[in-house]
């Protein structure tokens, strides 16, 4: 398992609570904030909830437990069924990757008030180190907090399928929207691509990680108080 390598039992359980709990929020976001848009899917599918298991794509999620990378969930919403398609739907897509960043605010709140020092947060929270219980919270929550930062980064990005794509999309004036709509398979290939130079571990050519990366990390320490 690529992604868990070098981790102990504790990091991997916290990764993948901070993992699931992200990917649920946020697909419960798209999803209620559609249906306060008029999209009646949702509901009629049940997706107004907090359970994992409804929002959880199974295949996905184990390609990101192999591989560090799958689609986790989905949403089904859809802008021609909301009262105004553009600024709905806008709303819906966006309050995707914002859940992330307030689930990511609040954790960072919450990790604060553990006493433990700056050196026993960080080793425990990417080094696996824990000792007691308040190590033990403090690796849970600091997971959670990068994840969702990385959640929050990452659906940012302005490629055909992710949530940023769309949200440029709501964005243009109808002239360009359309042009953007015609070109929405080329960013898909340019998102596969980067993905796979991501696999080859090749220095340089890391191009999606060096644009994930340092944005990512310097929200999470921030957030944890770790600057």
């Amino acid at each position: 398992m690529l992604l868990f390598n070098d981790l102990s039992v504790q990091s991997i359980i916290a990764v993948l609570i901070a993992v699931l709990l992200g990917m649920t929020v946020h697909e419960f976001a798209h999803n209620y904030i559609g249906h306060l848009m008029g999209d009646p899917v949702p509901a009629r599918e049940g997706r107004l909830t907090l359970n994992p298991m409804v929002h959880i794509n199974p295949l996905g999620f184990l390609m990101f437990v192999l591989i560090g990378f799958g689609i986790l969930g989905s949403a089904p919403i859809a802008a021609h069924r909301m009262r105004n398609p553009r600024w709905g739907f806008l709303a819906a897509v966006a309050a995707g990757p914002l859940s992330n960043l307030l689930l990511a605010i609040i954790f960072g709140i919450l990790l604060r008030f553990l006493p433990v020092s700056q050196f026993e947060m960080f080793n425990a929270i990417f080094r696996g180190q824990t000792g007691n219980i308040e190590t033990s919270l403090a690796l849970l929550f600091g997971q959670i907090v990068f994840w969702n930062c990385l959640l929050f980064i990452f659906n940012l990005l302005p490629v055909f399928p992710i949530d940023g794509w769309h949200i440029v999309l709501a964005l243009l004036p109808p002239d360009l929207a359309y042009t953007w709509q015609k070109h929405a398979q080329t960013t898909n290939y340019i998102l596969l691509g980067l993905i796979l130079l991501s696999f080859l571990r090749i220095p340089g050519l890391n191009i999606l990680g060096m644009i994930i990366s340092q944005p990512t990390y310097s929200l999470a320490f921030t957030l944890m108080g770790l600057n």
